[in-house]
């Protein structure tokens, strides 16, 4: 039985975020009922983050050329390139840092073993008159493919299941490679229109 307090009405608003769904729930003495609906700002905000993120890839692909044609790093790094190249010893560094010839040997032992920190790299970087730029680059292709490439996996995954089940009833497609591309295609295009 619900108390006579509760009798008129109870509004209870649940919002989840990760769905982006608000509830309404209405409780009367004798009846519940549930309402359901979507918040606009909410599937605004969820659209400014797909678009936001498509924007992000393609920033991400227009710079992808030229960070490709950045030079590897060199062997023993770059601490000790840029400081050669300057004609500066590792104890001229090193009074500059106020720190010890060894240490300077450190951090160059440590680039060139990949132990450094960013923020070392930095510190003696800004010693020499330089700055730290770093980028990641995908290893093959772009972003946008390598943003897209778990659902491919997904699908592949899905439609061979689909084919193997067709081929032990005698039912499998000739085109299995298309079937793939086109379910891929049908995923990632209903992906960015949500």
């Amino acid at each position: 039985m619900i108390p006579d307090l509760i009798r008129e009405s109870i509004y209870l608003d649940v919002v989840i975020t990760s769905y982006s769904l608000s509830f309404c729930l209405d409780v009367s003495s004798y009846d519940l009922t549930f309402s359901m609906h979507m918040s606009t700002y909410s599937l605004r905000e969820d659209l400014m983050r797909r678009e936001f993120r498509q924007l992000r890839l393609s920033q991400l692909d227009r710079n992808l050329e030229l960070a490709r044609s950045l030079p590897s790093r060199p062997s023993g790094g770059w601490i000790a390139a840029v400081r050669e190249a300057l004609g500066l010893s590792q104890r001229q560094v090193a009074k500059k840092m106020r720190a010890t010839g060894q240490a300077i040997q450190q951090f160059e032992k440590a680039e060139a073993e990949d132990r450094i920190t960013l923020r070392a790299l930095r510190r003696v970087a800004g010693t020499m008159g330089c700055e730290v730029v770093y980028v990641l680059v995908p290893r093959a292709g772009s972003f946008v493919e390598l943003a897209e490439q778990s659902t491919r996996e997904r699908t592949s995954h899905d439609v061979k299941s689909v084919l193997h089940t067709m081929a032990l009833e005698d039912q499998k497609p000739e085109n299995a490679t298309q079937l793939i591309e086109d379910e891929a295609q049908r995923r990632l295009n209903r992906n960015k229109k949500r």
